[in-house]
């Protein structure tokens, strides 16, 4: 079973794929206008990885309006030794994302847009719940870029091992006194 459908353009580099597509329609005098509204998430699976929306009369120009958005939208994720530095947690709307690092060979355990974003992103081993009451894709995977986004790597924090959130706590205000002395 392969999961890896991704599509590759070749003069960016980025690889994209479509999270959601959906018929949006507006009330006007004359009656309906009908839409598409198209979700896509961009990466380059090296540690860059985007959300983007777009909209249009028909779904080829939503998808490649919302791959256009997604790849200016991109942002950077700290990734250490195929995995994330540190637990992390994130809301946005009423989506909340858990996502936490996981020993080599473990894999990708994570659902729906959450798979798909850190897969883009470059992170092999990681494990993620989505703690929200939103089954809504795009704000599950905005959710996750804001986990991706809180991610820092420090100097003791990314050793050999990955830690929990406590641990990557106390090293940084370890780092502190040091600098401070």
């Amino acid at each position: 079973m392969a999961r890896n459908n991704f599509v590759k353009k070749e003069e960016s580099g980025f690889y994209d794929k479509m999270l959601d597509l959906r018929r949006v329609t507006r009330v006007v005098a004359g009656g309906k206008r009908l839409s598409f509204r198209a979700t896509v998430v961009v990466g380059n699976r090296q540690g860059q990885v985007g959300v983007g929306v777009g909209k249009g009369k028909d779904v080829a120009r939503a998808i490649e309006k919302a791959r256009r958005v997604a790849e200016k939208n991109l942002i950077s994720v700290s990734i250490t030794k195929d995995t994330i530095p540190h637990e992390v947690r994130a809301k946005y709307c009423a989506s909340e994302i858990v996502l936490k690092p996981a020993r080599q060979g473990h894999g990708l355990v994570a659902g729906g847009p959450v798979r798909v974003v850190c897969d883009l992103a470059g992170i092999k081993n990681l494990s993620a719940k989505i703690l929200g009451r939103s089954a809504n894709k795009l704000t599950n995977a905005r959710a996750t870029l804001e986990a991706l986004k809180k991610l820092k790597v420090l100097k003791k924090a990314a050793a050999i091992e990955p830690k929990p959130i406590e641990a990557v706590e106390t090293a940084a205000e370890k780092d502190k006194e040091v600098i401070a002395e």
